[in-house]
């Protein structure tokens, strides 16, 4: 996600990745009981993500997307959602005075350089007891040409993202690697071939591969994996006196 407003994002990866529906409602699945009123989502890009939350039982959903090539997708995605504002700029507190109760980022944290400052936006950001929800691509090894080029600063691992969440403020209710099954995949096509994601591989993977290790991860939490989701929570002011 390009870090000012009007700056050109320089990947296609989420054109391939409006495909991927099945991966996207499983990281809802797992973010929805966590979901309140009043929703954050941080680099929005072209509004897949945005029409799964408002799907859900949210009242209202601020999307920010700072891409001057994006928003426009954004906004047409979102026209005639009344629930849904799209907002081009960086997450910025100027827009939520009233607070929100979740910040959503999904495959966003890892494009920005000082990932501690943009968490401790969302903290100020956060009603008391809210809660931040992230996604981001894991394991240093697999980080590849492809990576850079769509801008990707760095890859988590679960105790990297943990600490900077921790240190920030919040509490860490939840931390886990995903995805075990795209370990092999992206190493082999990114890493090793260096090639560049399309959608057909994209669709390949969600229709076939992901409805079944969804199932396996819903029984039993993977040793390691291609992403990390982690779910935290901004303590209740009597929480921290």
């Amino acid at each position: 996600m390009p870090s000012d407003t009007g700056a050109q994002y320089p990947g296609k990866e989420l054109e391939a990745m409006s495909f991927a529906l099945n991966y996207h409602r499983w990281i809802l699945h797992e973010f929805e009981p966590y979901l309140g009123d009043t929703v954050a989502e941080v680099g929005a890009g072209v509004g897949s993500v945005s029409r799964l939350l408002l799907g859900t039982r949210i009242k209202r959903l601020v999307a920010f997307e700072p891409s001057a090539n994006l928003f426009p997708l954004l906004e047409k995605e979102l026209q005639d959602e009344a629930r849904g504002h799209p907002v081009n700029d960086v997450f910025d507190r100027k827009y939520v005075a009233e607070g929100f109760d979740t910040v959503v980022y999904i495959n966003v944290l890892e494009h920005i350089r000082d990932d501690r400052s943009e968490l401790a936006n969302a903290f100020e950001t956060l009603k008391p007891g809210g809660y931040v929800l992230l996604f981001v691509p894991a394991l240093a090894w697999l980080y590849s040409d492809f990576d850079r080029k769509i801008g990707h600063v760095r890859r988590y691992s679960k105790a990297s993202l943990s600490t900077v969440v921790g240190d920030v403020g919040f509490a860490v209710l939840r931390a886990r690697y995903f995805d075990l099954a795209g370990i092999v995949p992206w190493y082999v096509k990114y890493v090793l071939l260096r090639t560049s994601m399309g959608s057909a591989s994209v669709t390949l993977y969600d229709r076939i591969v992901v409805p079944v290790i969804r199932r396996i991860e819903g029984s039993v939490t993977p040793p390691i994996g291609k992403n990390v989701l982690l779910i935290a929570r901004k303590p209740e002011k009597k929480d921290r006196t």
